[in-house]
């Protein structure tokens, strides 16, 4: 039986990995607690080969409101030790792995909220979802990879205005700049998420990993490099099973049918 009182609820469903916070009380704001149990979390299924996708959520009407102000006020020394570093490596982590990971958002995503919903590969986003990016309104920086992501996803000058002005975006502006990838109704929202993570789970994970880390890790390179890159990622993949299947699939004209290996 789910403990309902632990600070993230995890559930699984074939090879679909769900990562739920659990405190929609305060809006799912993120303290000490959360970002151990986050990192604790993501390790696990960093060892684990059946998980195919992963989905970050929120319980409630909140994906995320920030971080616990709570602790900022009554112990901000312990912030980058004990909150911070954790929710580094975690997002270190769920960067490369090999599953594509959805953050399903709704409501109020703010500071470290949007920071993380950003690092995620796919957002999906209810037609609540309102954007704050909130720092500067702390009298703080940003952190979670916030200063990496956002240039990359809307531009500099954008990803500044965003930063400094700190002015809310609502879900229709956020598909516009492309900081999520859908906007679905609000009471849509979990159905569609699952719709999405079942469409990725029946996909060849390997392929998929070795696409998303080519994406990811495009920024490092030159024109050159991504060339050998893609080079070393198609033998890698032609020389899995499920590339052997793929092909007698299309030329069999039925649909494949992936084991990750």
């Amino acid at each position: 039986m789910t403990d309902t009182n632990l600070p993230i609820i995890e559930t699984r469903e074939g090879g679909i990995h769900r990562l739920h916070f659990n405190r929609p009380k305060v809006l799912n704001a993120i303290d000490s607690a959360t970002a151990q149990a986050l990192l604790a979390a993501v390790r696990r299924l960093q060892a684990d080969p059946e998980v195919r996708v992963v989905i970050l959520s929120g319980e409630g009407r909140a994906f995320m409101a920030g971080g616990d102000i709570s602790q900022f006020r009554d112990d901000p020394a312990s912030v980058p030790a004990t909150l911070i570093e954790p929710l580094n490596a975690a997002l270190a982590i769920l960067t490369t792995l090999r599953a594509p990971v959805i953050a399903s958002i709704q409501g109020p995503v703010a500071g470290a909220g949007m920071s993380m919903a950003l690092a995620c590969d796919l957002i999906l986003a209810a037609d609540n979802t309102r954007f704050n990016f909130a720092y500067v309104n702390l009298g703080t920086c940003c952190d979670l990879g916030a200063s990496w992501s956002l240039p990359r996803t809307v531009g500099l000058h954008k990803a500044l205005e965003i930063a400094l002005l700190s002015d809310p975006i609502d879900a229709t502006e956020a598909l516009r700049l492309g900081l999520v990838n859908r906007v679905v109704p609000a009471d849509s929202l979990a159905d569609e998420t699952d719709k999405l993570a079942r469409r990725l789970a029946a996909g060849a994970p390997i392929a998929q990993g070795t696409l998303k880390q080519l994406m990811r890790r495009s920024f490092e390179r030159d024109f050159a490099g991504q060339l050998d890159a893609e080079r070393q990622g198609f033998a890698t993949c032609a020389a899995t099973e499920d590339f052997k299947e793929a092909v007698d699939a299309f030329l069999g004209k039925r649909p494949a049918t992936y084991k990750g290996c």
